[in-house]
C-alpha cells in the first residue's frame, strides 16, 4: 500500500505546489515594466509591425483595443514550441526542445492511462486488438509514452553533456542543474527499462486501476525504483528552478508585454502607488542613494 499512497501524495504535490507558487508570483509586487514590443495584445494593425497604441494622438481619451488572440497564439509558440530558443539558439534548441516534447508527450501519456484505467475498472479490456475507444486509448497510449520517455532520456543527457562541454553554456551552469538534468534522464531511463519488459504499458494501467480503486500497486524491483523516481521529481519539480512552467506566465505578461497606462484614477495607478510603499520583509529600510531613502515614499 505504500506504493499507492506515495503515488498519491506525488500528484498532489505536484499539482498543489505547483498551485502555491503560481499564487505566490501573483501576490508580488509590480515588476519593473520592459514593454518589450512587438507586444501580442496590440491591435492587429499596430501588433504587425511592433507598434503600440500609444502612438495614436490623446491616446488616453481612446477605447484601448486589446488582442487576447493573439496574445494566446504568441503564449502558444513560446509553451509548445520554444520559439525564443529557437529564434536565437537554434542549434540548442534541437536537443532541448526533444527533452521539452517528451515532456509534453508524456503528460498525454498519463491522460491516456488514467482513461484506460477507468475503461479496464468499467470492465472492457485496453489491448492492441481491442475495438473503439478501448483500442484507441491503448495505440495512443503506446506513441505517447514510448515516444515521450526516449525523447526526455536523449533530451536531458544531451543537454546534460552540452552544458559539460559547451564553453559558453558551462559557465552559466551550476551544479544544481547537471542534478536537475541528470533527475529527469534517471526518472526516464529507469521508465524505458520498466516499458522494455512491457511494451503495451500494461502496468501502468494496473497502476491506475490501483490508484482509481484504491487498492495496492504490484511492483517488481525495477518499477518500484522507477515509480518512486518519477514520484521524487514530480515532488521536486515545483520547488525547484524546472518550475519555470508556472513563472513563464508572469514574465510574458507582468514583464515583458505589461504596458498598460497608468492614467489618473486607474488600477494601474493603484498599484503603482502600493509599489511605491512596499518595504523589504527585512524590516529594514532601501539603502540605495537613488532611492533617496530619507524622503517620503510619496517623493521618491
Amino acid at each position: 500500500m505504500f506504493l499507492t499512497l506515495f503515488t498519491y501524495l506525488s500528484i498532489i504535490a505536484f499539482f498543489g505546489l505547483s498551485l502555491y507558487k503560481a499564487a505566490q508570483f501573483a501576490k508580488m509586487p509590480m515588476h519593473g515594466r520592459w514593454e518589450l514590443y512587438p507586444v501580442p495584445k496590440e491591435a492587429d494593425d499596430k501588433r504587425h509591425y511592433g507598434g503600440s497604441f500609444y502612438e495614436d494622438v490623446e491616446y488616453w481619451n481612446k477605447p484601448r483595443q486589446v488582442s487576447h488572440v493573439g496574445e494566446i497564439v504568441d503564449m502558444l509558440k513560446e509553451m509548445l514550441f520554444i520559439k525564443n530558443l529557437f529564434v536565437n539558439q537554434r542549434r540548442q534548441w534541437w536537443i532541448c526542445y526533444a527533452m521539452h516534447l517528451g515532456i509534453y508527450l508524456l503528460f498525454l501519456w498519463a491522460a491516456m492511462l488514467f482513461v484506460g484505467g477507468i475503461i479496464e475498472v468499467s470492465g472492457t479490456a485496453v489491448t492492441a486488438t481491442a475495438g473503439g475507444i478501448a483500442g484507441f486509448v491503448y495505440y495512443i497510449t503506446l506513441l505517447s509514452g514510448a515516444a515521450g520517455g526516449i525523447l526526455l532520456a536523449v533530451g536531458a543527457i544531451g543537454m546534460f553533456f552540452k552544458r559539460i562541454f559547451d564553453e559558453t553554456l558551462n559557465k552559466y551552469t551550476n551544479p544544481n542543474e547537471f542534478f536537475n538534468l541528470f533527475f529527469l534522464f534517471a526518472v526516464a531511463a529507469t521508465g524505458l527499462v520498466v516499458w522494455s519488459g512491457d511494451i503495451g504499458f500494461n502496468y501502468g494501467r494496473e497502476i491506475m486501476v490501483s490508484l482509481l480503486t484504491f487498492s495496492p500497486i504490484q511492483a517488481d524491483f525495477a518499477l518500484t525504483v522507477h515509480i518512486l523516481l518519477l514520484g521524487a521529481v514530480m515532488i521536486y519539480i515545483p520547488q525547484s528552478k524546472m518550475s519555470h512552467y508556472v513563472g513563464k506566465y508572469f514574465s510574458f505578461h507582468k514583464v515583458l508585454w505589461e504596458n498598460t497606462p497608468n492614467l489618473r484614477g486607474s488600477e494601474m495607478e493603484k498599484i503603482v502607488k502600493e509599489s511605491f510603499n512596499y518595504q523589504p520583509k527585512t524590516k529594514t529600510s532601501w539603502s540605495a542613494p537613488h532611492i533617496n531613502p530619507g524622503a517620503a515614499q510619496s517623493e521618491k
